[in-house]
């Protein structure tokens, strides 16, 4: 077990090095990440390194949801593995992506969901349909919500922007066993793009 913790350390480590060497990133607030309990961190979805710019410079492990398929290929596999993601079914209400995100949150650990859940560079942000089952695990836990603006390219040796905002909770207390209406999670789920591109354009 010492052994496998070594390399996941080693492959954070070689992670911040190579983001440090071939990208002029700007993180700010990190003030704003919780130093410990539950926190679901949501973010925009710009290009296939999200996660590694969000995380890199972070102290606390990031969680996040990814798409099933790039747990196809056995090494990057292990590699996201060891950075935290674990595998969702895009599409199809995944009850055990969802099992497992309740389950790190319970654990006080940082889930990551990127809500428009789809690349986003280029195409019009008015047509694409963010899930509002983010809201719904806000709600379900009471987490935190942690939003995080990205910025940038991705190519090598340009600018990309990383912007943590202050976390909050939404005002709607769900009573137990509740169905939350469809209105008012899709309302939360635009507060938290509200407030990520409000980060994106600061």
């Amino acid at each position: 077990m010492r052994g496998i913790g070594a390399g996941k350390e080693i492959v954070r480590q070689l992670v911040r090095i190579f983001f440090a060497l071939f990208f002029r990133v700007t993180v700010t607030g990190l003030e704003n990440v919780p130093e410990n309990g539950p926190v679901l961190l949501c973010a925009n979805h710009i290009g296939a390194l999200d996660m590694f710019f969000i995380g890199y410079r972070l102290k606390r492990l990031v969680h996040y949801m990814a798409k099933e398929e790039l747990f196809k290929n056995p090494i990057l596999a292990l590699l996201i593995r060891w950075l935290g993601a674990f595998p969702v079914k895009r599409g199809t209400g995944d009850v055990g992506a969802i099992k497992t995100a309740y389950r790190f949150l319970d654990e006080g650990k940082i889930v990551g969901i990127l809500p428009q859940g789809t690349r986003t560079r280029g195409k019009d942000l008015s047509k694409i349909k963010v899930n509002p089952g983010v809201a719904l695990i806000a709600l379900n836990k009471g987490a935190p919500i942690l939003p995080v603006g990205l910025k940038g390219s991705y190519k090598p040796f340009t600018k990309v922007k990383v912007a943590f905002g202050e976390p909050f909770r939404p005002d709607y207390q769900a009573r137990s066993g509740e169905k939350v209406p469809r209105e008012v999670l899709n309302s939360i789920t635009g507060e938290i793009m509200k407030r990520i591109y409000a980060l994106v354009e600061e």
